[in-house]
């Protein structure tokens, strides 16, 4: 029993580490709302921004652990200048995500998923928390594919090595 109990603990850590390399077509599929007003499909949004690396943020304005990790996002960017960010909030209404642009004054591109965390953009890149990072590099391939507010270390050193 021991033993059963161990191989299901090992698999369920390994299955939760798992990296995916490239985003889903639902993924890339799904509307994003700009700070515009104009809908985006993601997969325009990793267009734009082939030939860079970038860092993506899932976000709300309501998360207090989102807030809390803004200063270290802030000393990323200072050390990364060269890394575009694109943020995507999970807000529930489109006054309070563009509130939270400006008080936190992030520094980016900004999409909102309209239908929050459990909607189809959250489900299909497996959101289960935020804020949930994801890094890119300049090919439109997945490097980091899940980072959370504990990991700048991880996500400085996956930055320096896309370098």
């Amino acid at each position: 029993m021991k033993k059963i109990f161990l191989f299901v603990v090992v698999l369920a850590s390994i299955s939760c580490q798992s990296q995916s390399k490239d985003f889903t077509k639902t993924t890339l599929d799904n509307k994003l709302v700009a700070t515009d007003g104009k809908q985006t499909a993601f997969s325009e949004i990793i267009a734009k921004h082939r030939g860079k690396t970038v860092v993506l943020e899932i976000w709300a304005s309501w998360c207090s652990d989102c807030v809390k990790a803004m200063p270290k996002l802030k000393e990323l960017q200072k050390n990364n200048p060269n890394v575009d960010y694109v943020f995507v909030s999970m807000d529930k209404a489109e006054d309070k995500w563009k509130a939270g642009i400006e008080k936190h004054e992030l520094k980016g591109d900004h999409y909102w998923a309209t239908d929050g965390m459990k909607g189809k953009f959250g489900q299909s890149i497996d959101l289960d928390w935020i804020p949930r990072y994801i890094i890119i590099d300049k090919t439109g391939k997945i490097v980091l594919y899940r980072a959370v507010e504990t990991d700048f270390e991880k996500m400085e050193a996956t930055l320096k090595s896309q370098k």
